[in-house]
């Protein structure tokens, strides 16, 4: 008999499970995608194009809070968690609200989901979203050209636009980023890479993107995203963990996966967390993967102009992910702030307006910043605006890309960027060269 199944997703891994398990098997038919995590995902369709000639309607996309009520109208036999960086006690919650609708609950592995690949994969993922991963791959891309080496990235779907229009994107320009209609969101992946002449590619079809981006590389690095697991088979699997959150590498999905697997973790944040928490990351570690290779490295923040920052009134932006699901509190623009005398760190919540007020109210922990949150031109124009009411002196962005050729912004702006550094031995450096018998 046909399996009934529906897939629980953030537009990105329940779409890839999809193409690589589902699509073509005529054993199992996927009613739904539920849709949560990423504003206005849901109330679209995975369409035909994509979904294959099993489903010549496509597949309709609902929110996440439908999920009991279409278990029972739908009669589903199986319900496949496909979203990541979450807690094992949110997944299992999950998993209690499906048994109790009648449904099996399933998470899938490796072997269902990863892609081969005809040229060595560099996979570089984290334990929790705002890591440091995005300044360990840019490292990791410029040690691999350093040795010779053309690097492609692919970086974890943000397909939250035309799924059609996005199914295999490639960007090598800043005008790519603009005919894309790139949210704040993916610019921040993307542009640090174009910055450094590496090609990225991204979108919804991830086997129809490894074929084209292997036909220009001599090595693919995986650009993960969240926490999630490679969408590709790595040949070297670098994660990264965070001291300052010590435990959650064995308290997420999927990232104690990923640190189980790991063949380097690399420990970042070493010059700002403390020991304790240095060594609880470590004695995770050897307790689930011993045999993995630990490179210990900060992100030091440089500013523009740190002058400009003391004695001021400063409204710190952050990136708005490692805020909201990641669950941190700050970020380098914070620590940035108070390092170079901010009078005042000023609140947004008074002066954020519509989605950016409804990001505030989901995500009560978040402190005096603003998230940079981005998912369309809408919540663009909302973040302009919430910027543009603020009281303030300065406006200190902490993102990846400059939000000036974004928005429009009132107030004086002075940036703030971090790259990785490794400290000590073994290096990255070493461990690529090893694997792959380059000299640096």
């Amino acid at each position: 008999m046909t399996q009934r199944v529906i897939i629980m997703g953030a537009a990105g891994r329940d779409f890839h499970n999809f193409n690589v398990h589902f699509r073509d098997n005529p054993d199992v038919q996927v009613v739904a995608f539920t849709a949560t995590q990423i504003p206005n995902i849901e109330g679209r369709r995975y369409p035909p194009e994509l979904a294959g000639s099993l489903y010549p309607e496509g597949i309709p996309i609902h929110p996440e809070a439908e999920l009991t009520d279409l278990i029972r109208r739908h009669q589903v036999d199986q319900v496949i968690f496909a979203y990541s960086d979450v807690s094992h006690e949110y997944v299992m919650h999950k998993a209690s609200q499906v048994l109790a609708a009648g449904a099996d609950f399933r998470l899938m592995g490796a072997r269902s989901t990863m892609l081969e690949s005809d040229k060595p994969v560099v996979a570089v993922c984290a334990v929790r979203t705002g890591s440091g991963k995005s300044q360990t791959t840019r490292r990791v891309c410029d040690l691999l050209q350093g040795m010779g080496k053309k690097v492609v990235v692919i970086r974890h779907p943000m397909p939250y636009g035309d799924l059609v229009a996005q199914a295999v994107q490639r960007f090598a320009t800043y005008e790519d980023l603009d005919r894309h209609d790139c949210t704040i969101e993916e610019r921040e992946e993307y542009e640090p890479h174009l910055d450094r002449g590496v090609v990225v590619y991204a979108g919804v079809d991830y086997e129809a993107i490894l074929r084209q981006a292997e036909a220009e590389a001599d090595v693919v690095v995986w650009d993960g995203g969240n926490n999630d697991l490679p969408f590709y088979r790595p040949d070297l699997h670098i994660v990264v963990a965070d001291p300052h959150r010590p435990g959650h590498e064995l308290r997420y999905h999927p990232g104690e996966a990923n640190l189980r697997v790991a063949d380097v973790v690399v420990i970042n944040k070493v010059d700002t967390a403390g020991p304790d928490g240095i060594a609880q990351v470590r004695e995770s570690i050897r307790t689930v993967n011993p045999q993995a290779v630990v490179v210990e490295a900060a992100s030091p923040i440089f500013v523009e102009d740190p002058g400009a920052i003391r004695g001021k009134r400063v409204l710190v932006i952050e990136d708005g992910p490692t805020l909201t699901h990641g669950e941190m509190a700050y970020g380098a623009g914070v620590v940035a702030a108070r390092r170079f005398g901010a009078a005042e760190l000023v609140d947004p919540r008074p002066y954020a307006v519509r989605s950016i007020a409804a990001t505030f109210e989901k995500y009560p922990h978040i402190g005096p910043l603003l998230p940079a949150m981005g998912y369309g031109e809408e919540q663009i124009r909302d973040l302009e605006e919430s910027i543009n009411r603020a009281e303030c002196d300065l406006v200190l962005v902490a993102t990846p890309i400059d939000l000036r050729r974004l928005i429009d912004v009132r107030h004086p702006v002075d940036r703030v960027r971090y790259e990785l550094q490794v400290i000590g031995q073994p290096t990255l450096e070493e461990v690529l060269a090893k694997r792959y018998g380059l000299s640096g």
